[in-house]
């Protein structure tokens, strides 16, 4: 079969493949922490479910500041790697007025991103991302 005619492979199953992975991966390790726990010596009642407490609050803590050191590169990302030089191509504004009207030109979308921001800088995608840790 020519190169040019043969089936490509798509991205998604590698994609699930990878994700399958982590999830197992993390469940191991909390599988892993919870046997340790299991095999200390026993306790009461009352000290089972605070050590439950405790090693949920323990889980969250660490899910939330890993996830935040993974997300917050990604919130300080500039969008515009050509921003501040003098071949940015979103610098080129178009603008028009026609009669007594205000002026209206592509400034107010293309200003921030030719500025140098970052993703949480960005007007609509700045208040999307306050809702990710980091």
């Amino acid at each position: 079969m020519p190169s040019h005619a043969r089936p490509k492979p798509s991205r998604i199953p590698r994609t699930l493949l990878r994700a399958g992975l982590v999830i197992s991966a993390a469940g191991a390790a909390i599988a892993a922490g919870g046997a340790a726990t299991a095999s200390a010596a026993p306790a009461s009642a009352t000290e089972r479910s605070t050590d439950t407490g405790a090693a949920a609050s323990a889980l969250t803590g660490a899910v939330l500041h890993s996830a935040a050191g993974g997300v917050a590169p990604v919130k300080n990302f500039k969008v515009d790697p050509l921003a501040n030089t003098p071949v940015d191509p979103l610098t080129n504004t178009v603008g028009a007025q026609i009669a007594d009207f205000k002026p209206v030109g592509t400034t107010v979308l293309t200003g921030p991103l030719a500025s140098g921001s970052t993703l949480r800088n960005l007007p609509l995608a700045g208040t999307l991302t306050r809702v990710l840790p980091g």
